[in-house]
């Protein structure tokens, strides 16, 4: 979900952030009462009042659930289209026997799927963000349009699914009931299937960032390949979606779910926030190299206007601290020690609340 609300600072005030130093102060989530700080930079006493970019639970209600969500999504939609006429990433298709995956740059930052069923010529959708790019996608490939594949209810992820319904008459749209999806046909259960061609996915409930959040696993074992999951906003390279609908007990538990899918399974996300989820999560593990390689990775990518999809479930495991709950390590680079008698996931979900705060605080350079 890409709304981001910020207050206006006072009439003359600079929009200048604080210094990176500042940043990655805040990052490893020093006191700021303590007097054995790093000192922060100076700044103007107009800075000093601006606050830190924030989701108000009316605004994000707003958002959510009213017209002006929608308004906000087509404003989106149009300065997009205008700043990346290709799309904001270079991407490439990833096939295994008869399957094909499409990744399609949307917005500014998001992922549509085209998954395509080549034997068939059938195609599933995921989260169509931008109908106009995905319909270019359907015709370039000569598809039939089966299935929308809709991981939750934000605009960002769902806008498009009234136009394709629409010029593809039999499409079917599914999706949790649990979330107000826009023309949903087909409300799924968990651990639920759907069929598109050959091609066979699971749905699986992920609340956390949205009460009826699904995320997608694409059996691709008939065709040689390995599981495939489309994440939507529950996991990115990095990183997971914010916390607007449920608790972090509950996002941990989704987590899991990812994590038990198997270090082989591909993650095709949502979004494409690699560059700055690596760079947070860089400030929380100082020493760990594999988090080290992927960002220098990411970073070459992303200078290349390259796309960062997808990476695969072992990776995540190795540098994503969302996944790591769990690690000695990034428990003391967040100074939290389990209490006495403290059930083990109920620590790992104050492990997680804690990273997901600092991560809403963190903006990248």
């Amino acid at each position: 979900m890409l709304l981001l609300i910020t207050r206006h600072p006072a009439a003359g005030a600079s929009r200048c952030e604080p210094g990176s130093a500042a940043r990655r102060h805040l990052a490893r989530g020093a006191d700021p009462s303590s007097p054995h700080r790093a000192s922060p930079p100076r700044l103007a006493p107009a800075q000093r009042r601006r606050p830190a970019p924030l989701h108000p639970p009316v605004v994000y209600s707003l958002y959510a659930h009213t017209r002006l969500g929608y308004l906000f999504y087509k404003r989106q939609v149009k300065k997009a289209r205008e700043r990346y006429p290709h799309g904001h990433s270079v991407s490439r298709p990833v096939g295994f026997g008869a399957v094909k995956i499409l990744p399609i740059p949307v917005l500014s930052n998001n992922y549509s799927y085209l998954v395509i069923d080549t034997g068939s010529g059938r195609a599933a959708v995921v989260d169509p963000s931008d109908p106009l790019a995905v319909q270019a996608a359907i015709e370039e490939e000569g598809v039939l349009l089966e299935a929308i594949l809709c991981t939750h209810k934000h605009w960002d992820h769902s806008g498009g699914n009234a136009a394709l319904c629409q010029q593809h008459g039999s499409c079917k749209v599914y999706g949790s009931a649990l979330d107000a999806v826009p023309e949903l046909t087909n409300p799924l259960t968990d651990k639920e299937r759907v069929s598109v061609g050959r091609l066979s996915f699971e749905a699986l409930a992920t609340p956390g960032h949205t009460a009826g959040h699904v995320a997608y696993v694409l059996d691709a074992a008939p065709f040689g390949g390995p599981p495939c999951l489309f994440s939507g906003d529950l996991l990115f390279l990095a990183g997971c979606g914010r916390l607007f609908e449920g608790s972090p007990e509950t996002m941990l538990a989704s987590l899991d779910v990812a994590v038990g899918l198997g270090e082989d399974t591909l993650l095709w996300p949502g979004h494409e926030y690699a560059l700055e989820c690596l760079s947070f999560a860089s400030l929380l593990e100082l020493d760990n190299p594999a988090l080290e390689r992927k960002l220098r990775w990411a970073t070459q990518q992303r200078q290349e206007k390259r796309s960062t999809c997808p990476s695969t479930i072992g990776e995540e495991k190795t540098y994503n601290p969302f996944l790591r709950t769990h690690r000695r390590e990034l428990q003391e680079a967040l100074g939290l020690t389990r209490r006495g008698g403290e059930p083990r996931d109920a620590f790992r979900a104050r492990v997680l609340k804690e990273v997901r705060r600092r991560k809403d605080l963190y903006k990248a350079t």
